[in-house]
Formats: C-alpha cells, sequence, structure tokens
C-alpha cells in the first residue's frame, strides 16, 4: 500500500509539474511575493523599530523618510527574483520587472520628499526661520524630483533612455508652460517676498481684495494662509502678494508702539474766545500753565506793540476755547503714562470744517502693540477728552435725535 501511494504521489507531482507548468509560475510568483512582503515587515516592523531610538523623536518625517526608502529592499527581489521562477513567460516577466523597477524609482522619490520635509522641519526650528522661511524651495525641489522620478518611471516601463523622452518634452514646452503658469508666478513671487523680506510668518498683514485681515501662518509656493481675527482662513495665491497691494504691519509691532488716529467732531457754534474770567478759571488745570503763561505774556507783548493808542478791543487778539483745548489735549497725551512721546509724533489739528462740524484730530502713538490693550488705552483717552469737553464751553457735534426733535415739539 505504501508503494502504490508513493507511486500515486509521484504522478500527481509529474503530472503537475510536466503537465501544468503555469502551477509552478504562480507558485513562484506566491513564494516572490511572500518573501517580499516579510522582508518589508522585518525592515519596518523590526530593524526600522530598532533604530528608532537613533532617528530624531521631535517629528515623525525621519521616520516616514526612512520607511519609504525602506520600501525598494522587497521591490529590489521581486525585480531580481522574477527571473528565477520557472515556465514564467518572458514578456510577463519584464512587466513584473518594469512594474517593480518604475516602483523603486517612485519610492526613492518619495523618500527623498520626506527627507525634503524632514530639512525644513529642522530649518523652522531655527530663529531665523520666521523671517525667511524654505517652504516654497522645498516645494520646488519637490516638484523637480516628481518630474524626474516620472521621466525615469515611464522611461523603465517603454524600456527606452530617459534621454528620449526629454527630447520630446521640447515640443512641449509652450503647453508645460501653460499648465504649471501659477507654479511659474508663485515661485518668482516667493522668491522677491523672501529675498526683499516683505512678509514672514506670524506678520499681521491686510489685504482688502482678499478679505485677509489676520496673521501669516504659512508661506507656501502656491498660497500663503492669513488667520484671520475672527479666526477664519483666507487663503491668498503667493503671487497676488506682488501683484496687488497689501499692508503689512510689522513695523508698527517692532517700533513697539501703534498709532491713535481719531477726531471729535465738535458744534462750531460753540467755538468762541474767552473772558478773562474764564482764561482765570481755567488756571485750576495744571496742564495749561505753561500754555496759559506764554500764551498771555505773547498776547500782551503783541496787543501792547501793535494797537498802541486803539482802544477798540475787537482789533486785539484773544484766547479761544478751542485752541486751549488743542493745547490741553497735548499736554494731556503727552503726560499719559501709556503713550509714547520719545521718537513719536504727538499732537491735537483741526481738519476741514464739514457740514458734521470741525474735526479735531488726536494724533499719538500707545507704548503697546497689543490690540485689546491698545483699545483700552485709546478709550481711556477719548473717554477723557469727551467729558472734559465743557469745560472750555465747547460741545460735540450730533445729528439731531429723536429726543431732540421732540424736545422742540415740546417747545
Amino acid at each position: 500500500m505504501r508503494l502504490v501511494r508513493a507511486a500515486m504521489i509521484d504522478d500527481a507531482t509529474r503530472f503537475f509539474t510536466e503537465q501544468l507548468p503555469w502551477v509552478q509560475s504562480l507558485m513562484g510568483l506566491v513564494l516572490l511575493g511572500l518573501a517580499a512582503l516579510a522582508a518589508n515587515w522585518i525592515l519596518k516592523k523590526v530593524i526600522l523599530r530598532l533604530a528608532a531610538p537613533f532617528l530624531d523623536t521631535r517629528t515623525l518625517t525621519a521616520d516616514k523618510a526612512a520607511a519609504r526608502l525602506a520600501t525598494v529592499v522587497p521591490l529590489l527581489m521581486i525585480t531580481r527574483g522574477v527571473d528565477f521562477i520557472p515556465h514564467l513567460p518572458e514578456a510577463l516577466a519584464t512587466v513584473i520587472s518594469n512594474v517593480a523597477s518604475a516602483c523603486i524609482v517612485l519610492s526613492i522619490a518619495m523618500a527623498i520628499s520626506k527627507a525634503l520635509d524632514y530639512i525644513d522641519e529642522l530649518y523652522r526650528r531655527r530663529p531665523e526661520a520666521a523671517m525667511r522661511p524654505i517652504k516654497g524651495y522645498v516645494q520646488v525641489v519637490k516638484i523637480g524630483v516628481y518630474c524626474a522620478a516620472a521621466i525615469l518611471g515611464i522611461a523603465v516601463l517603454i524600456e527606452q533612455s530617459p534621454l528620449l523622452l526629454l527630447s520630446g518634452l521640447g515640443a512641449m514646452a509652450a503647453v508645460l508652460l501653460l499648465v504649471f503658469k501659477d507654479t511659474i508666478l508663485s515661485l518668482v513671487a516667493s522668491v522677491q517676498l523672501t529675498s526683499n523680506d516683505m512678509l514672514r510668518v506670524g506678520d499681521w498683514i491686510t489685504m482688502p481684495s482678499m478679505n485677509a485681515d489676520g496673521d501669516v501662518i504659512d508661506i507656501a509656493l502656491h498660497t500663503v494662509k492669513v488667520q484671520n481675527f475672527d479666526k477664519t482662513i483666507t487663503t491668498i495665491p503667493t503671487y497676488k502678494l506682488i501683484a496687488e497691494s497689501y499692508s503689512n504691519w510689522r513695523g508698527m509691532e517692532d517700533s513697539g508702539g501703534r498709532r491713535i488716529k481719531r477726531a471729535l467732531p465738535l458744534d462750531q457754534n460753540s467755538i468762541r474766545f474767552l473772558t478773562d474770567e474764564e482764561v482765570q478759571d481755567l488756571r485750576k488745570f495744571r496742564l495749561l500753565d505753561d500754555y496759559l503763561a506764554k500764551k498771555d505774556e505773547e498776547l500782551r507783548e503783541w496787543n501792547a506793540r501793535e494797537l498802541a493808542g486803539n482802544a477798540n478791543p475787537v482789533n486785539a487778539r484773544r484766547i479761544t476755547n478751542i485752541g486751549t483745548f488743542r493745547a490741553y489735549i497735548v499736554a494731556y497725551i503727552r503726560a499719559h503714562p501709556h503713550l509714547q512721546d520719545k521718537g513719536f509724533t504727538m499732537m491735537a489739528r483741526l481738519l476741514t470744517p464739514t457740514p458734521q462740524g470741525l474735526p479735531l484730530e488726536v494724533y499719538c502713538f500707545t507704548d503697546t502693540t497689543v490690540w485689546p490693550e491698545y483699545e483700552a488705552i485709546q478709550s481711556d483717552v477719548f473717554d477723557h477728552l469727551i467729558a472734559i469737553l465743557p469745560e472750555f464751553g465747547l460741545r460735540l457735534f450730533q445729528e439731531p435725535s429723536g429726543l431732540d426733535l421732540q424736545g422742540l415739539k415740546a417747545g
């Protein structure tokens, strides 16, 4: 019985090996695939884990680059091992080998891409990275790597020289320029932005045409991302920052002071000369001591010189309530603890009269650029100025409201 069973097994084996050669080819392909999968698992799950302590633990990019590169080994096994599979048609072996070789080219390109990402991450840890980001340049190199990988991959698949494909690209130059128009424009814009230090990550920019008003959070080859103050994200094409105008508030932040430029609309009917009694009454303001003393001396000298023998007071120079108020504003903002005086302009000036009153503009700078603190200081200044206006006999201009009309009707 044993001899019969052995003979039957030998016959069956001989039948499958001699009569069905495709079975051997299939078994060879399966074994080769299993060997490649085993090698891939050993490399990524064993060797790379053992090497993990020697890689940069602060980022996963280095691990991903190593994993992409490790994929080359099982693909090489397939490329070399397919020649040893028995009874495999030559055309099929060539296709498998070419496809595996093309995958090797792609894996190397992806590994280089991840390595470039790792270089960018290392650079961003440096202090000067915010001023001169290299992400745009890294993306340009990536495009070049993938273009080269595509040419080499196609050359491997069709078993032709890459130079043959490159010679045919000359005729496609116009098409490529059209397809990569935005990329070329963005590359040029990225170089200009970086070389001229026009934009950095963290800069506050305002670009009304793109509805952008916030901080730059990312500068890439094709786009610049701006996080607006309402936490929305505006994506701006990089070349737009060269072709169109925008405001960069970095200079304000570097100076340490933010400008206050706001006007009080005064009722022009309340502007008048001050009487001697009113001038004496205003001397109670300590901030006006120097102004009133200098003004009084100046006017007495001028009147004595120019109006000698003329008793008509209409020709005399006199102090006005609005001029005194302007002097008070200047003295007040100079004495304010949170307004900067050194190297910054501080003044109060009258603008062109309008139907909505006479604008009295306050122009000064705070000692902080933090938005909430800036608004608090500005509000504090104008709270005080509006409240003290009646002391100078002045009124704010205000359009008639319903209560005003109701009071006229009652009168």
